[in-house]
């Protein structure tokens, strides 16, 4: 098959969508598949088709869109910025899919929400699409929309991301979900039928991240420091805030001042984290490494790892520390509570609540013994749940079914908060 990966995210990027990409594609390719890679690049400023280096700039094609989506025939899309700033990039991505070719692909892979109305809109009717979510982009503009975004127009842009969310869920031949709280969450409260959606795990190299473990950095463990780990975005719903003010009252009541933090990843919120990590007196305990490529080896130092994430789907980061043998404290956010097993697995508490992850920080840094339970539990189950051979071949079953099928699902009613 020729199989057209499609998101609507800028990649490369940190996040787990797009290493679940760059994996899928040479999983299927070993299987003799050819993949293509497509989505926004950086900033946003062009769409490509990323192992073919064609790209075509956003520059080019918001003229075509200004002449067409004017003021005065489209003033709701006018009336709210992000509803604006999406429905403009939404059309760019279409149009820049389109000029790319869609014809010679024989099944259509999208990895969100946007991606997924996207291709449905204008992918030939015999090209079978199949859509993967990695979370709910309706509930992550939701809190934005409560909190950075606000404005007296929120409500539109809240119910245009309602009806995305349900158009993204049901264009697809089939949509997949790596856990049932999204499940739950698209068939509850978006009404998406629930025979239209498939819960499958990502799956995951655990070969190649058990080496990648061995290959030595310039970075080294301090002397007598036990080491807390993040690895993720630096985003406000990755609740990095929460852990910060944690570690600074770990601090303050630790009489032991035998840790350190490494805070690993970008994102907007790096400055705003520095300067709270150095409000808090943390400056010669918490260090922010930026985007790295050894991670694998970083984690092999790794004492703690947390993921204080306010909004979570199947984060990678969790999955590479379990995979690393590591005791893992996460939030009970989203899909966390599937992956993590409390007491057993690692330790799971409250999201939006510092005092829990002070409280458990401090007891997994005072036993070696939970730490060493929690982490070998961990790797056991991650090697045997998160086989990667085993969720490709299933991935494939669900692709030769949605080319049997014998269903055109393409919604050709057209998709806007106004049209």
């Amino acid at each position: 098959m020729k199989i057209l990966l499609a998101t609507y995210w800028a990649v490369p990027h940190v996040g787990g969508v797009w290493k679940y990409m760059v994996q899928l594609k040479k999983n299927l390719e070993r299987a003799g598949h050819k993949v293509d890679l497509l989505g926004y690049g950086k900033d946003n400023t062009f769409i490509h088709l990323v192992n073919k280096n064609k790209k075509l700039s956003t520059d080019q094609l918001r003229p075509l869109l200004q002449a067409k989506i004017t003021p005065a025939n489209y003033p709701e899309i006018y009336a709210n910025d992000l509803v604006k700033y999406t429905e403009f990039h939404r059309y760019m991505y279409e149009l820049a899919a389109a000029y790319f070719g869609l014809g010679d692909y024989d099944l259509i892979h999208t990895q969100d929400v946007l991606s997924t109305v996207s291709m449905s809109r204008i992918k030939p009717s015999h090209i079978p699409l199949v859509a993967t979510l990695h979370g709910s982009v309706a509930h992550e503009i939701y809190h934005q929309l409560e909190t950075t975004l606000r404005s007296s127009t929120s409500f539109m842009a809240k119910e245009y991301y309602k009806k995305l969310e349900y158009l993204g869920a049901t264009s697809a031949n089939t949509t997949i979900v790596a856990n049932h709280w999204l499940k739950n969450i698209l068939t509850d409260e978006f009404a998406v039928p629930t025979t239209q959606i498939q819960v499958q795990h990502y799956g995951y190299d655990t070969r190649s991240f058990l080496e990648k473990m061995k290959e030595k950095s310039s970075i080294k463990k301090p002397s007598g420091k036990k080491v807390i780990t993040y690895t993720g975005r630096l985003v406000e719903l990755k609740g990095v805030h929460h852990l910060l003010t944690a570690l600074g009252q770990l601090k303050k009541e630790r009489a032991e001042k035998d840790w350190v933090c490494w805070i690993i990843g970008d994102g907007d919120q790096m400055e705003d984290l520095k300067i709270r990590a150095q409000s808090l007196s943390l400056t010669d305990d918490v260090f922010f490494f930026g985007e790295r490529q050894d991670i694998p080896y970083l984690l092999s130092l790794s004492d703690v790892h947390v993921l204080p994430s306010l909004l979570e789907n199947q984060p990678l980061s969790v999955i590479e520390a379990q995979l690393a043998g590591k005791a893992v404290l996460v939030s009970d956010a989203g899909g966390l509570p599937e992956m993590v097993e409390n007491g057993v697995t690692g330790i799971v508490v409250p999201a939006g609540d510092p005092q829990s992850l002070y409280e458990n920080l401090d007891l997994l840094l005072d036993s070696a013994k939970l730490r060493k339970k929690l982490g070998s539990n961990a790797k056991i189950w991650g090697i045997s749940h998160w086989s990667q051979e085993r969720a490709v071949r299933n991935l494939i079953k669900i692709y030769k079914r949605a080319q049997t099928a014998g269903e055109d699902v393409t919604d050709d009613t057209g998709f806007s908060v106004n049209h």
